[in-house]
């Protein structure tokens, strides 16, 4: 089926476009949730994510396999059928998820992560084409500020940015959103 990708700045409207978006196709929307609740501040912005989304919404928390939820939304089809579109919000945090994993001073284990993470979201992609929902995608570019000071930051950097760019080629439609407003790419 269809992808939508939205990506732009931190507190954009990223999230808000993508949840209005997904609410046009239909009542009945799947949300994948990838953030992790590790501190009070993520607790708090994730009840307030939770709080915006209707009752007929049906939420999965992946953090870092997002193929497994979509492999499992196709093969159990006859409770899923019914759905109108699946919001994935976000790669960003997905991919803190997986960066944060690994010990990025090691070149090696840093390569072999960005290899599995790379295979993690073209899989994903694949399944998602496959669908009979529209999927839309959410992530932060991170293509526009200052190169960070630390391995880690440049590692988690390059690697998002690298997703995103898989994502924006495969997907049908592209916004980048600027204030609240989006901006239709692709």
């Amino acid at each position: 089926m269809e992808i939508i990708f939205v990506t732009g700045g931190a507190r954009s409207g990223k999230s808000r476009f993508a949840e209005k978006k997904a609410g046009e196709m239909g009542e009945k929307v799947i949300y994948i949730a990838t953030a992790q609740a590790l501190d009070e501040e993520m607790n708090h912005r994730i009840s307030i994510h939770r709080k915006r989304r209707p009752s007929t919404w049906k939420t999965f928390e992946e953090h870092k396999f997002l193929s497994k939820v979509l492999k499992h939304i196709k093969e159990d089809g006859n409770n899923y059928d019914e759905y109108d579109a699946i919001l994935i919000d976000c790669m960003a945090l997905l991919t803190s998820n997986w960066v944060c994993s690994v010990d990025v001073e090691d070149e090696t284990e840093r390569e072999y992560l960005r290899k599995a993470y790379i295979d993690e979201v073209e899989n994903m992609l694949k399944l998602a084409k496959s669908l009979k929902q529209k999927v839309i995608i959410v992530s932060n570019e991170v293509g526009l500020g200052l190169v960070p000071e630390y391995p880690l930051g440049r590692f988690y950097r390059d690697l998002l940015g690298e997703v995103n760019q898989i994502i924006a080629a495969t997907s049908d439609e592209v916004y980048f959103m600027v204030s609240g407003i989006p901006i239709k790419i692709k």
